[in-house]
């Protein structure tokens, strides 16, 4: 049985890397970011890379640091808006971005993962998101032909792990890394929690481990907030 756990993000990341490949990177703002798994890329300075991402980080942390760093050539993303050294690149043109409606992003990746070429969608016809793809009337209503998203690499975070990669995820972290698992040709699993086979509730898991090449444990997570907000104590209020 080949094992799957490695003792470390740079470890689990040997022999994957490449110059100009495209890489999924799980999570929503920085949640549910693999944050490890991303400091070992930037560390590694593998170069022209695609990232397939719901947003880019911020700009000192998650995939900002591959941008700062830079390591990204492209950009396929939903929500950028936190991002300042994002904006100063694309507008300067030292940046592509390939803009999707948040919910084609995550059909794209889980077509690909599904083996579906592409899919019609009403969302953004009619629109610049259309621009350049064929169109077709269905009913009366007009729709955008989509393609599927397969990456070279997927890496995702989870809450655990068992050994054979089967893994839970834990609220918001649970929003673009499960079908990012699916449409990677490898996908590597940074998790909170690794146990042993077995010891799971097959109810609980969300990606079956035959989706996971590789698991690495996360490394005191920092799990920064991107934006924290908060309200006035009563006796603040005037």
């Amino acid at each position: 049985m080949r094992k799957k756990v490695y003792p470390d993000a740079k470890s689990a990341l040997e022999g994957v890397l490449a110059d100009g490949m495209m890489i999924m990177a799980g999570g929503f703002g920085l949640c549910g970011i693999p944050e490890n798994l991303i400091a070992a890329i930037r560390d590694n300075g593998v170069k022209d890379l695609t990232v397939v991402s719901n947003n880019c980080g911020v700009d000192d942390f998650g995939l900002g640091l591959l941008l700062s760093n830079g390591q990204i050539k492209k950009m396929l993303s939903s929500y950028v808006g936190e991002n300042k050294l994002f904006e100063k690149l694309y507008l300067a043109g030292d940046l592509e971005l390939e803009f999707n409606p948040q919910g084609t992003l995550a059909e794209r990746i889980r077509a690909g993962g599904a083996g579906i070429a592409g899919f019609y969608t009403k969302t953004g016809y009619g629109t610049i998101v259309a621009e350049g793809k064929p169109t077709r009337e269905f009913n009366g209503e007009h729709y955008v032909l989509e393609t599927g998203l397969v990456a070279d690499l997927s890496i995702i975070k989870a809450w655990k792990a068992d050994k054979e990669g089967n893994l839970v995820y834990r609220k918001t972290a649970r929003n673009f890394n499960p079908m990012m698992a699916t449409a990677g040709k490898v996908t590597i699993a940074e998790v909170e929690e690794i146990v042993e086979v077995g010891e799971l509730d097959p109810d609980t898991i969300h990606t079956p481990g035959i989706y996971v090449d590789r698991i690495v444990l996360s490394q005191n997570p920092e799990k920064r907030i991107e934006k924290v907000t908060t309200r006035k104590r009563p006796e603040e209020v005037k």
